[in-house]
């Protein structure tokens, strides 16, 4: 059979009918297939997962609550492809692919279990199969927890390690072929037809039919994984960090499916998860938790089950929810050791933002801080610290600095929690909650915008540091070599053109009157401290320059869309705020003309961010932004387009 034959005929198994014992209670009312993972059940993944190898048909045996997930998959867009095999009883690993023969025989055949997630290259683990005459290839990796499986040096499945307190002999055959070395099999296969053969009627695990195909003489060779992103989710602690981590991996630290509720009246910090229909009473507080579908905070009374549902508002009230699932009726409590990858000395990274600076969460003097750690030679250090004690000086609200390591490049400031206004506004909201916490900012912001003249010589870090003609000139550089080249790859119709009309936007935009601007000022670097008080952070490239540029990446940030009534009401709330604390310097008609040219400069900036940060540091969640930020660039070229035609041309090419 050729390799395009093959192809045609991949199938795949998904290992879906487990009982889920160590889950529970969680998996006595839902299946561990269908566990969400911030709103997308395990299932969905691992299909998502097979299917981008192009299989032909995908089996899936189901047992433990088959109607739930045969539903689920009635509605997906997976059910035209999917096979499900019905078990009367558990049938086990092997038992479950002796059921499928007559699905699985035709030709190769890969096997995934259903709590498994994984950044595994499927690709490459077909290709080392098709290549390698092999009966099965297993992928593998090193995973102390389950190191069990024994590979020889050449990459064969050479035995199995059982459990015991002290070495046992080696399992099966194949032995004696060079250096051996333990690892931990993924649950992800794929197996020749043949192997079927090996795989008795009735119960059985397909780790025994391994060990048969070895006896027979059949080789088994393994695709070394390490260092891939692998998590199972057979417990719940292991849900609860595959979770965190799909939040970390997208960049998020909060996750608030549409149909809960009560998040509006919420104290968040860590990671918090509400999936669909949870309702979380007002007045109470999450912290590294996960409410799951159709839970609700009020049923709980001094971390119990009350015996009946509570009135809407009661019972939760004032209570602290933090390292713990929240089911129906159940309320699981978790290390945060194990969920926030704790160092030994207890610290642990927070942050999900594009800085090269690391931020650490640490206990000191009985209350938590954060440490920030710099790279030798960085010069955001320094300025980090003048800039703090210059800004407390202007009574703007930034952490207060602790203690400071100059020899170490480390700092200690206040820990001002984890809810960025950013994660704030994942809680849906009405307008007019959020246009009276955009004012807040505001206020905020005036304050920087109207620091004296005369008084920034105090920090001469910030003195020499002016924001004009060259750094515009520089995001627009950005923009065209790490976004409209790096990430589009869109070649430019008329360089000379462009050029001048970049540089002609530079000069106007350098123009305009200055003021101390913070120059990154959009709703992940605003922090929502208790009581709704909003605090500034990343504020180290803080500049001299228009303080148009400020409001435009408040006001027109592609990480959240504001209305365009609230945003017009906002610029004249800043406007009127200026001039009452800077009667007679403030200029509004200068300010508004040079609103629009500092936007169009904000969105190249911040899609040239864009780019670089995905494609050169390897984020790639930068670009789910991408389309709002294309959006906010092509809106106010079309404002501009008579004075920037070809600059105009270009943006309207970038959603193409």
């Amino acid at each position: 059979m050729t390799d395009k034959q093959t192809m045609n005929k991949l199938k795949a198994f998904v290992l879906a009918a487990g009982l889920g014992e160590r889950l529970r209670p969680i998996t006595e009312y839902i299946p561990k297939p269908l566990l969400p993972i911030a709103g997308k059940p395990v299932l969905q993944s691992v299909l998502e997962k097979v299917s981008a190898i192009n299989v032909n048909k995908i089996g899936i045996n189901l047992f433990h609550k088959k109607d739930m997930i045969k539903d689920w998959i009635d509605q997906s867009i997976y059910h035209d492809k999917a096979v499900l095999f019905p078990e009367a009883g558990i049938l086990g690993t092997g038992g479950a692919l002796k059921n499928a023969e007559e699905f699985l025989r035709e030709s190769i055949f890969l096997v995934h279990n259903s709590d498994v997630l994984s950044d595994i290259n499927l690709e490459r683990l077909l290709e080392a199969h098709l290549l390698s005459g092999n009966i099965a290839t297993l992928a593998v990796h090193h995973y102390p927890k389950f190191n069990n499986v024994i590979v020889d040096e050449q990459g064969f499945l050479s035995g199995l390690k059982t459990p015991s307190p002290s070495p046992p002999p080696l399992e099966g055959g194949g032995g004696g072929r060079g250096d051996l070395r333990k690892c931990a099999f993924t649950g992800i296969a794929l197996y020749s037809p043949e192997f079927l053969q090996f795989i008795p009627d009735g119960v059985s695990s397909v780790v025994d039919a391994w060990l048969r195909a070895l006896s027979a003489g059949f080789r088994i060779g393994t695709m070394d994984a390490s260092g891939c992103y692998w998590s199972d989710i057979g417990t719940p602690s292991s849900y609860a960090s595959a979770v965190f981590d799909s939040l970390r991996a997208d960049g998020e630290m909060i996750y608030i499916d549409p149909l809960s509720k009560g998040c509006d009246n919420a104290e968040m910090n860590g990671y918090v998860v509400m999936e669909k229909e949870s309702i979380l009473e007002s007045g109470a507080s999450l912290r590294n938790s996960i409410l799951l579908p159709g839970s609700r905070t009020a049923n709980f009374i001094d971390d119990h089950p009350s015996p009946i549902p509570l009135p809407q508002g009661e019972g939760a009230r004032g209570r602290v929810f933090e390292n713990c699932i929240i089911g129906p009726d159940f309320k699981i409590d978790l290390n945060e050791s194990e969920l926030l990858n704790k160092e030994k000395d207890g610290k642990y990274l927070i942050g999900t933002g594009g800085s090269d600076r690391k931020y650490f969460r640490i206990k000191k003097g009985g209350k938590t801080s954060v440490l920030m750690e710099c790279a030798a030679g960085d010069p955001d250090f320094q300025r980090q610290i003048e800039y703090t004690r210059f800004f407390q000086k202007h009574s703007i609200p930034v952490p207060e600095l602790i203690e400071i390591m100059p020899e170490e490049m480390r700092a200690v400031f206040e820990d001002l929690g984890d809810l960025s206004l950013y994660s704030w506004l994942k809680c849906l909201r009405n307008e007019g909650r959020i246009e009276a916490m955009y004012k807040k900012i505001i206020d905020m912001l005036v304050i920087i915008h109207s620091i004296p003249e005369e008084t920034i010589a105090e920090c001469p870090m910030l003195q020499e540091r002016i924001f004009g003609y060259k750094d515009f000139i520089w995001e627009s550089d950005y923009f065209i070599e790490r976004f409209v080249k790096g990430i589009k790859n869109i070649k430019t119709r008329d360089d000379s053109a462009l050029t001048k009309e970049l540089k002609s936007l530079a000069s106007e935009a350098d123009s305009f009157q200055k003021t101390i601007m913070h120059r990154d000022f959009q709703s992940q670097n605003i922090m929502i401290t208790s009581g709704g008080t909003p605090r500034l952070i990343d504020y180290q490239g803080t500049r001299i320059g228009p303080p148009a540029y400020d409001l435009a990446s408040l006001i027109w940030d592609p990480y959240y869309r504001l209305e365009s009534g609230t945003r017009e009401r906002l610029i004249d709330y800043y406007i009127l705020k200026m001039h009452d604390t800077q009667a007679g310097k403030f200029n509004a008609e200068d300010f508004n003309r040079s609103l629009l040219l500092c936007r169009i400069q904000r969105h190249m900036q911040a899609l040239g961010a864009y780019g670089f940060l995905s494609n050169v540091k390897g984020k790639r969640y930068f670009l789910k932004y991408v389309p709002e930020g294309v959006r906010l660039l092509q809106g106010d070229l079309t404002e501009a387009k008579d004075e920037y035609p070809e600059l105009y041309y270009l943006a309207m090419r970038l959603l193409q």
